[in-house]
């Protein structure tokens, strides 16, 4: 069965950084596009960063110069580096992963790991 799990929340202070993991497995063939959501209590939750095949990325504004998303194709991994992290990056971050189609549109992923938690004080 398809399957997400990430690794590497935490608890920090502002200012210091963050790397989430995200390894998927059980997928069926290569054209698998992934990215970063996170919520915050009471807020909806966003899209952070996505990327396509050709290593090319997008951010949210909010975290535009402080998050960096890569991936590791043959791993099935897919990486967030935060740096400079603030107390408003607090959230619930979930990988999520859709099987062809764009990678841009936030509203078409549909496979979601079970969320890693980072916590900025």
């Amino acid at each position: 069965h398809v399957q997400l799990v990430e690794s590497g929340g935490g608890s920090v202070q502002a200012g210091e950084s963050l790397r989430l993991s995200c390894v998927a497995s059980g997928f069926p063939g290569n054209n698998l596009y992934m990215a970063w959501f996170r919520q915050a209590p009471g807020k909806e939750r966003e899209g952070v960063a996505a990327i396509d095949n050709a290593g090319s990325a997008t951010y949210t504004y909010a975290v535009q110069g402080r998050f960096t998303i890569s991936k590791d194709s043959a791993k099935n991994t897919v990486y967030l580096q935060m740096n400079s992290l603030k107390p408003e990056d607090t959230a619930m971050y979930y990988c999520a992963a859709v099987l062809g189609g764009s990678c841009w549109n936030w509203n078409g992923y549909n496979y979601w790991g079970q969320g890693t938690q980072v916590t900025v004080s």
